[in-house]
């Protein structure tokens, strides 16, 4: 699948040699900088290969210097005696560290001294960026050493020289260990500092290698499809940044079904996207084109609708299609469960007819209309100009005042609440929300085909043009010409006549009804009933 747009160099990320690197190393009393305090500070910042600067300076504690501190560094009370203390050093150590992605081994350790100085100080948290060498030589070199001592580390790469537990010998030999992670990390794919960051989480499976089959994705929107051997997709996904996001699954994701389809992956495609919507939707239609068997929604989903039938005696029923010979419908669902739960908050707003017998064809009524719950016709008492006042407080609803069925299912949980039937109520509220969020939708549905072609652009100036509820063009930058919709003799439809043109027309919606979307123009009327659907 070729690229949409031509990707520029920065696109890739930012290349690890032209990171500037601050190599740094602490010596203090103990292990907490709760109760302990900063001796000596060391490091060296290089960029390129080259070293920048060095900074160093033993530093007062304030308090006395433990014994055995002293046996493992060297550093004496006598020595630190006419150091500067931290307020002094601190300063001019942050000013030296400046924007530099911060390196060290278990660097954790001296980046909190760091911090809980900083902090006491009233000096801002330092927001730099981090590598740990000690997380770089677990993940890069665990087969090739005894352990991940600095010490160890640094023998292993023959650094000139020795760690020595002083700060600048220590952030020196830590740099030559980093120089040799960087190489080591390069012969994987690892360029950039984005990548280097998350490497140290990955995972050491055997489809980490697999990870090269994403390096020539660009930091772009779009959307990524993993194949198998065969060339079948196996799954389809959508990122704000396609090359972060797929690198990401071989950075620690412990679940079974992503070790599955990582087994399984031998490609990659992608289509750069022009916005997140055009990513959204295109996701979502290939999806629906290439049903891969690692995405949920692309299992097998039945539609169904509820219709309102047109008949003497009108009653709801569910349905697998929609027909224009019907007086309304809403949906579709994904399930039959849905609709039925749609269903029994319609029968339970208004007593429309429930049973399907011909009307008079029974002596008794049917046990919903004895029950006072529906006005059926099949004992042949109800008059047809009777029953059509039900008919048109329903239409009058779905179309117009959703209030008239919403308002009624509000009372009746308030009915069960206050009897202390908190179960029933419950029911009636899941009711409630399962019909006000079919109304909204069959509304939203019914305004964006009414307009026709919607032209609009979000606040990051990228731009989709809409056609009766689906994305017709997108861009990011000048708009295309499009013409507009003309007029047709096929009747709109009410509904969406599917669940993926159902999904389609949902993200639209709510991207057309987000407060950072402008509207540029239409080419019909682009209006909602003047009734709210109030929400529980």
């Amino acid at each position: 699948m070729s690229l949409a747009v031509q990707t520029s160099f920065d696109d890739l990320g930012t290349p690890l040699f032209d990171v500037p690197f601050c190599v740094l190393d602490l010596e203090t009393t103990g292990g907490s900088p709760s109760d302990c305090g900063i001796t000596e500070i060391g490091a060296v910042k290089v960029r390129r290969g080259e070293v920048l600067g060095t900074f160093h300076t033993l530093v007062d504690p304030g308090t006395p210097i433990p014994p055995f501190i002293t046996i493992l560094t060297g550093i004496t009370h006598a020595m630190v005696v006419q150091a500067p203390s931290i307020e002094t050093a601190l300063p001019s150590f942050l000013e030296f560290i400046g924007d530099a992605v911060v390196v060290g081994h278990n660097v954790r350790f001296d980046l909190s001294f760091i911090r809980s100085a900083a902090l006491s100080l009233g000096y801002p948290h330092p927001a730099n960026r981090w590598v740990d060498t000690a997380a770089l030589a677990r993940r890069l070199w665990r087969e090739e050493v005894p352990n991940l001592r600095l010490a160890t580390l640094a023998a292993y790469v023959r650094s000139p020289v020795a760690p020595i537990h002083r700060a600048l010998e220590d952030a020196t030999a830590t740099l030559h260990v980093l120089y040799a992670l960087l190489e080591r990390a390069g012969t994987i794919g690892v360029t950039v500092l984005e990548d280097l960051l998350q490497l140290p989480t990955a995972r050491g499976a055997p489809h980490y290698q697999k990870i090269r089959l994403g390096d020539r994705l660009p930091r772009l929107p779009g959307v990524y499809l993993f194949r198998d051997r065969n060339g079948a997709v196996i799954y389809v996904g959508k990122a704000k940044n396609l090359r972060t996001r797929v690198r990401s699954y071989f950075y620690g994701d412990e679940r079974r079904s992503v070790a599955a389809m990582l087994r399984e992956l031998e490609s990659i495609d992608h289509r750069v996207c022009h916005s997140e919507l055009d990513a959204e939707v295109t996701e979502l239609r290939m999806i629906h084109e290439h049903r891969p068997r690692h995405n949920r929604r692309s299992r097998p989903t039945a539609a169904h609708w509820v219709r309102l039938t047109d008949e003497r005696f009108p009653r709801f029923s569910l349905v697998r299609t929609v027909k224009q010979q019907a007086l309304l419908h809403l949906g579709p669902f994904r399930s039959r469960r849905a609709a039925e739960v749609v269903l029994t908050a319609l029968w339970d707003a208004v007593p429309i007819r429930r049973c399907s017998g011909k009307p008079g064809s029974r002596e008794a009524s049917c046990a919903p209309a004895q029950m006072g719950v529906a006005r059926c016709p099949c004992d042949g008492s109800l008059e047809q100009d009777d029953y059509r006042q039900v008919i048109d407080l329903v239409i009058e609803a779905v179309e117009r005042q959703p209030a008239l069925l919403l308002d009624r299912l509000v009372e009746k949980m308030q009915h069960h609440a206050g009897e202390q039937r908190f179960e029933e109520a419950g029911w009636v509220r899941d009711r409630h929300r399962a019909l006000a969020r079919a109304l909204e939708r069959r509304r939203a549905w019914q305004a964006m085909v009414q307009a026709g072609t919607v032209w609009a652009e979000g606040a990051d100036g990228s731009g989709a043009a809409l056609e009766r509820g689906r994305l017709a063009a997108a861009w990011n930058g000048d708009q295309p010409l499009l013409a507009a919709t003309g007029a047709t003799d096929s009747p709109l439809p009410e509904v969406p006549l599917g669940v993926g043109e159902a999904d389609e027309a949902q993200l639209v919606w709510k991207w057309l009804n987000s407060p950072e979307t402008r509207l540029l123009d239409v080419s019909g009327p682009l209006v909602l009933p003047a009734s709210p659907i109030r929400a529980i």
